[in-house]
């Protein structure tokens, strides 16, 4: 059994008039960081719910470690720890004893409680109350709250939402070694390319409900290079349009714009249009980092 999750046409509504997913085919490997990306508001959080079964499914169906979810629901999420919202910290209580509240709840030993804040680094917080942690100290205490089952899924809703470049890092070391040392498959959303983008190794982009791309971060960063474009500005544009067909060329303001693929295909160019005699004013390489690719993607779908 390699897919720990799979979805088949998960269409959600939250109206007759309000469709808020539509046909999500989600496929999640053992082993694999999934970064589930979109803007706010795209559907990420209401597919998260159905997966983990806080919202009824309406239409489709979700499989979990090879599993029918609906009919071996209490076995499937007994496997399966989860942070979607800020749990209920106390701060008046140290990180042990906020562990504790659940412990028992979990079925977890003592012996797992100490093992989970010394995965997350919190192991040494000797009598510090959660209310003078940081934010990033506070995320990484709920995370040891969703790791005290012992899960081999792991799903963790935005969890960079607010966190400074120290406590992202942190996270991303962290999710990391529980992939690396624990063997957790994770499932982790976000509406930032930027703040995951170091720690997945597959991505799902949805926009409107909609799945736009799902694939290897490789694959990504084909489709980033596949959008890379270069301007042009010669003494006749028009005539390098006819010129350059083969590079779909496309008519800007004072520029043209045509896609390509490596620097061979930039010096193709610019021999082209040497040959008709064209006075190259400008051939500058235009390529898309992978927030912009992002940005491109929802907004295009949009």
């Amino acid at each position: 059994m390699n897919n720990i999750i799979k979805t088949i046409g998960l269409t959600h509504f939250h109206s007759k008039k309000s469709k808020t997913l539509s046909d999500i085919n989600l496929k999640i490997d053992k082993g694999q960081i999934y970064g589930f990306l979109g803007p706010n508001g795209a559907g990420k959080t209401t597919t998260l719910r159905l997966i983990l079964g806080l919202l009824k499914t309406q239409q489709g169906k979700i499989e979990i470690f090879g599993q029918d979810f609906q009919s071996n629901r209490i076995d499937i999420l007994k496997k399966v720890g989860s942070l979607i919202e800020n749990p209920s910290l106390y701060g008046h209580l140290r990180a042990d004893e906020n562990l504790e509240v659940y412990r028992k709840l979990y079925g977890a030993s003592k012996a797992r409680l100490t093992e989970v804040l010394k995965i997350v680094g919190l192991d040494n917080t000797a009598k510090k109350k959660v209310k003078q942690f940081s934010l990033g100290m506070k995320q990484r205490l709920s995370v040891a709250l969703a790791l005290l089952p012992n899960p081999e899924l792991l799903i963790l809703d935005e969890p960079a939402n607010g966190l400074d470049p120290t406590g992202i890092i942190e996270l991303r070391e962290l999710v990391k070694k529980l992939n690396k040392e624990h063997g957790m498959t994770i499932l982790m959303s976000s509406h930032q390319l930027t703040e995951i983008e170091k720690m997945v190794s597959h991505v799902g982009i949805i926009a409107k409900g909609e799945m736009i791309f799902q694939g290897s971060l490789e694959e990504l960063h084909l489709l980033q290079k596949k959008q890379a474009k270069l301007l042009i500005r010669t003494s006749d544009n028009v005539g390098a349009i006819s010129v350059l067909k083969a590079y779909e060329p496309e008519q800007l303001d004072d520029a043209i714009s045509v896609a390509y693929q490596n620097e061979q295909d930039i010096a193709d160019i610019g021999r082209k249009l040497y040959e008709k005699q064209l006075d190259i004013y400008l051939l500058q390489p235009v390529q898309n980092n992978l927030e912009q690719l992002f940005m491109d993607l929802t907004t295009q779908h949009a």
